[in-house]
């Protein structure tokens, strides 16, 4: 076993403080909420709500589709994925979160997700499905703008679209079915992913 001396000792006793020190400024900073934090954020407004669609049957795919309005040759929900959707917009409701515009892919999934949580949805080519690693920083263009956009003051945006697509976005970890990325605009600088809600996860942003 590697004997370490005195000096080398106290180094790594200096850097893991470091570390821990650091990792706490982290877990600290303002731009990462989490329970009536963000609840008390998504209430002022100024946010937008990224959304995967919920949970879907992957026994079916789109690649006989004909077009977006061909639901029946689309991967689309399942009961349980129009449960959890209506529960989500039930949870907001409750919450008492200011929705403003609303936009959805145009996938049939997507914008049924946005329909039961919202009643309402408006489809928007800049918020559609596609790769998660795209030929070209032009493929997602505008959702990068939009999600650097802030919404109208007092308000939230919300989206209903893909994993894909916000994973090439963000770099972040996939967003599983039914989960929201809470994003926070910075205009020119881009855009910040401040919080993360899974499906089930909205009433516990009101206990401390």
């Amino acid at each position: 076993m590697r004997v370490i001396g005195r000096r080398g000792a106290a180094l790594m006793a200096a850097v893991f403080c470091a570390f821990l020190c650091a990792a706490a400024l982290a877990a600290d900073t303002p731009d990462a909420l989490a329970g009536p934090r963000l609840l008390s954020a998504l209430r002022e407004g100024g946010l937008i709500l990224y959304f995967r669609h919920t949970s879907t049957d992957f026994g079916q795919n789109d690649d006989q589709m004909s077009g977006y309005e061909d639901c029946a040759r689309q991967r689309n929900l399942t009961d349980r994925g129009r449960d959890e959707a209506r529960l989500i917009g039930a949870a907001i409701k409750r919450l008492r979160i200011p929705i403003g515009e609303v936009l959805a892919s145009p996938f049939c999934r997507t914008r049924e997700t946005a329909q039961l949580i919202f009643g309402r949805a408006t489809v928007s080519p800049a918020v559609r499905g596609g790769p998660a690693s795209p030929g070209s920083n032009e493929r997602y263009a505008e959702l990068r703008q939009l999600l650097s956009t802030p919404p109208s003051p007092g308000s939230n945006m919300a989206i209903a679209s893909h994993g894909n697509p916000f994973r090439a976005v963000s770099d972040a970890a996939y967003l599983a079915e039914g989960e929201a990325a809470v994003v926070r605009p910075l205009g020119p600088s881009g855009f910040k992913v401040i919080a993360r809600i899974p499906k089930d996860g909205w009433d516990a942003l009101a206990t401390p």
